[in-house]
């Protein structure tokens, strides 16, 4: 049995305690639902190294991964989510790739968006995670 593909994504925090959600822009089937920013680990990269260049790439912010949210949530087959609880170093995110819009929520704004359904899991605790 092959391992799976990690996919890393970002629970991105500012300083007012807000959760950074990205809205997809493409492929169709996803466009228009929101997610946790991040990415593909690619081969030889370690998952935090990936976090941070995905968040370079993808918002042009630099942040820090600062812990692990425990556990992980399956994707797509062969494919599996692991999320970081991250700080924002420097930069205002922005949507350059895959995304066409950006929000920060606050606690009770959290769930005011349509969250991809393999995310929901992973803002569920990294939500909780938080109290």
């Amino acid at each position: 049995m092959t391992e799976p593909i990690v996919v890393v994504a970002a629970a991105l925090y500012d300083t007012g305690g807000r959760l950074l959600a990205a809205r997809r822009s493409a492929p169709p089937e996803l466009a228009g639902r929101w997610e946790l920013p991040g990415g593909k680990v690619e081969p030889g990269e370690s998952p935090e190294r990936a976090l941070v260049r995905e968040l370079r790439e993808e918002l042009g912010v630099d942040a820090d991964p600062v812990a692990r949210v425990p556990g992980e949530w399956p994707l797509k087959p062969g494919y599996v989510l692991r999320v970081w609880r991250c700080d924002l170093r420097s930069g205002d995110p922005l949507p350059l790739q895959d995304h066409d819009e950006l929000r920060w929520l606050g606690p009770d704004e959290i769930w005011s968006v349509d969250w991809l359904d393999q995310d929901v899991p992973a803002v569920k605790d990294t939500v909780s995670g938080t109290a």
